[in-house]
């Protein structure tokens, strides 16, 4: 029971917050310099008023704000989110269409740069003071300060333009018509570069944390004990360190997770890749407000998903956090 009521609370907690989001974010999109009807009319060659007119009563935006919002908000409850004034279809279906995408990025890109990171911050924790340490650390700080798209590009130009080795824009190879392993062979290719240029960024920041909370850990009373104890020093690094070192990792890959889905707009756009974070952009050049909410709301609730989700590994990996629960 008490399970139970800890989940439920968490999702009337998480609806809440989905609910102030949503309001939030229609306030700021409506606050916007920018007429989409005018944006409309113009793109159909048309600008006198009347026509104008017929464009706000067709989608809505001839009501009042308040009106505006609790159809919007109605809208959200029933699993709509609007209709795109640009793309001319419901945007439920511009956004499933390109999340899937997204999420192969995104997941591929947090899956290298927590695997690699973790990896780089051990070494370096279990080699600190010598060569390879500052070598390790060096790396990490040289990728943390570099500009995602300056990255990006560079990596076009030299693996893709100079080298060959991989394709450097888009999802897949236009009109090869591949099926099967082919195809996915051609998607993996052209997922490495903007996957990597992703998760670089994360990657030095979770060797350096990994790296840093060990060595606190390493100092304190039940690690001293357990190396009184005469136990081999790999066990005391994975089973005594490591894991207690775990958990501000988890923290951040929590956070991380959540914001590589909406945070992949400068990725997706100079890969041509097509995502949301690349749809977003788009519905921002074009003024088409529907689907920039729809892009913040789904972004919004999968930072909470992933938070829930963190919150459950957090008992995973300590159980005294669970029991405290």
């Amino acid at each position: 029971m008490k399970l139970l009521t800890r989940i439920l609370s968490r999702l009337v907690k998480a609806c809440l917050v989905l609910l102030a989001i949503l309001v939030l974010n229609f306030i700021l999109i409506h606050m916007a310099p920018g007429d989409p009807a005018k944006v409309m009319a113009g793109e159909a060659g048309a600008t006198d008023e009347l026509f104008l007119q017929q464009l706000r009563e067709k989608f809505g935006l001839d009501q009042p704000f308040y009106i505006q919002l609790w159809r919007y908000i109605s809208g959200v409850m029933q699993f709509d989110l609007g209709y795109s004034y640009r793309q001319q279809m419901p945007v439920i279906d511009l956004i499933l269409d390109r999340l899937p995408a997204t999420l192969l990025l995104t997941g591929t890109a947090f899956i290298v740069s927590l695997v690699l990171g973790v990896l780089a911050g051990v070494l370096a924790a279990s080699r600190v003071g010598r060569w390879s340490d500052t070598l390790i650390s060096s790396i990490a700080l040289l990728f943390y300060a570099t500009p995602l798209f300056w990255a990006a590009l560079m990596g076009v130009l030299l693996f893709s333009v100079t080298l060959g080795w991989l394709p450097p824009f888009g999802y897949e190879t236009v009109g090869s018509n591949l099926t099967g392993f082919a195809r996915m062979g051609d998607i993996a290719a052209h997922l490495v570069l903007p996957a990597l240029s992703l998760g670089l960024f994360f990657m030095a920041v979770y060797s350096r944390m990994t790296r840093a909370s060990m060595l606190e850990v390493a100092q304190m009373d039940f690690v001293k004990t357990a190396r009184a104890k005469g136990l081999a020093p790999g066990v005391i690094e994975r089973r005594h360190i490591l894991r207690n070192a775990l958990l501000p990792i988890v923290t951040l890959a929590g956070l991380q997770a959540g914001q590589l889905v909406g945070g992949a707009v400068l990725t997706e756009t100079v890969f041509a890749w097509p995502g949301i974070g690349r749809l977003m952009f788009e519905a921002l050049t074009q003024r088409d407000y529907n689907v920039l909410l729809g892009v913040f709301f789904v972004s919004a609730a999968m930072v909470i998903v992933f938070n829930l989700i963190t919150d459950v590994i957090y008992g995973i990996v300590d159980p005294r956090i669970r029991l405290e629960r």
